[in-house]
């Protein structure tokens, strides 16, 4: 069910009935020479609005603006600060709160979110607003990613690339495929992130000069298909284990005894 799609007094059933909304995450950046900028935000929010479908609960409108400076040298790439994003974001969150919702699953595509959905789904449980958790699509299905590409790549790789060939193949540029793969790096080793195990980059042009990573010669839209219902798939069924649990298993445990004044 789409939040936008709805009228007030249909979400008062909702709620009525359930306590869970999903909410999409991306960014507006770079993802080199074949892919648009749109694609972290178009896989959240196909994925995310997919679960919703199957399961009848409830997603937000897409916040399709993330935490993304390290792509800023490439043209386009649109970003907000840490503090910024993450205000945002629990603002927003805080929201569904007040219209009842206690559980929240941050249906993300963007590793530069990853943290500060983290920090932000610490501070609605610490204060016992809700319970909201991030879920990173690639990661709920690794062993798969592996299994489809020698050289999936962190960003702007074969997986990202079959994902969008599968939900908006008109926006891949597949004729930048090689350009892709030869002006970037195909494999990104440890070696080549540290220098005596210190991290010494900060953006993504420093590593790569196009901007991605990986071999893109290897996307597929049967690829992106795989990836997309089993992705789909597994937040299917971590929204179904979150719907099942107890708040109160779910919010901040109690702090350990002894505590200051138990004894009187």
């Amino acid at each position: 069910m789409y939040i936008a799609d709805q009228t007030w007094p249909e979400l008062g059933d909702y709620v009525a009935e359930s306590s869970l909304a999903v909410v999409p995450l991306g960014s507006t950046e770079q993802h080199g020479p074949h892919l648009p900028l749109a694609t972290d935000h178009l896989i959240a929010e196909a994925l995310a609005r997919e679960a919703a479908d199957r399961t009848g609960f409830l997603c937000t409108p897409t916040v399709n603006v993330g935490v993304s400076p390290h792509h800023r040298q490439f043209h386009g790439t649109m970003w907000v600060d840490p503090p910024q994003f993450r205000d945002y974001v629990e603002s927003m969150t805080r929201n569904l709160a007040y219209h009842g919702v206690d559980r929240v699953v941050f249906v993300n595509a963007h590793g530069g979110n990853v943290q500060h959905l983290r920090e932000v789904g610490r501070r609605l449980r610490d204060d016992g607003t809700m319970y909201a958790i991030e879920w990173m699509w690639d990661e709920s299905i690794p062993d798969l990613v592996t299994d489809l590409f020698d050289h999936p790549g962190p960003h702007g790789g074969p997986k990202e690339t079959s994902m969008i060939m599968h939900i908006a193949r008109d926006l891949v540029r597949e004729g930048e495929l090689d350009s892709a793969r030869d002006g970037g790096v195909v494999d990104l080793s440890d070696d080549h992130l540290r220098q005596h195990g210190a991290r010494t980059f900060y953006d993504a042009v420093e590593n790569s000069g196009n901007g991605v990573f990986g071999d893109q010669t290897d996307a597929s839209p049967e690829a992106g298909e795989e990836l997309f219902e089993a992705a789909t798939d597994q937040l299917v069924r971590l929204l179904s284990w979150l719907d099942d649990q107890p708040i109160d298993d779910l919010l901040a445990p109690a702090h350990v005894d002894p505590q200051p004044g138990s004894r009187r």
